[in-house]
């Protein structure tokens, strides 16, 4: 009888590599000649998932946010992965922008990503297992090629896949 293969669907980050981009997303930051003599702040809170950005401007803010998504990506996180919660003054004339982590996948998420896949038709199981999809078939061949359709899915989180066994 065939073996049973699988993988998981997950939105987990590397958090080292997350901490990588943050402390060097400072650096660009701290850095910059536009900065220069320009009270900007960084937070990174570990428990919460969140980024707080605080600086003069709107525009600041905006280079800010687009230094710490593009150290993430060239690390190989996805940006889908920084979402802006709100931006809101922050006393005087300072900006406070959160930025939040995404690095799991909520139930409503998980039942699209089955969806998707039971759309295509294959002889393949999916299941929602807490925040990570295990998809389970006896074909190897079958489990890539939902993994490539998946890929091409256009999903507003991030999707990692481990585990192919």
């Amino acid at each position: 009888m065939a073996k049973e293969h699988s993988f998981d669907i997950s939105a987990e980050i590397d958090k080292q590599k997350f901490k990588d981009a943050y402390e060097q997303a400072k650096k660009v930051i701290t850095n910059r000649w536009d900065f220069k003599g320009i009270a900007c702040e960084f937070d990174h809170n570990e428990k919460a998932k969140t980024v707080t950005l605080v600086t003069t401007t709107d525009t600041k803010a905006d280079a800010m946010v687009d230094a710490l998504v593009s150290e993430a990506i060239k690390r190989g996180i996805s940006g889908k992965a920084l979402k802006e919660l709100k931006r809101e003054p922050a006393g005087g004339s300072k900006v406070k922008v959160t930025v939040s982590i995404v690095d799991a996948i909520s139930s409503d998420d998980a039942k699209k990503i089955v969806k998707e896949i039971k759309e295509l038709k294959l002889k393949v199981q999916a299941s929602i297992r807490g925040d990570v999809v295990r998809v389970e078939g006896k074909s190897i061949d079958d489990l890539q090629e939902a993994i490539a359709a998946i890929r091409g899915c256009e999903f507003d989180f991030p999707v990692n896949f481990t585990n192919l066994k």
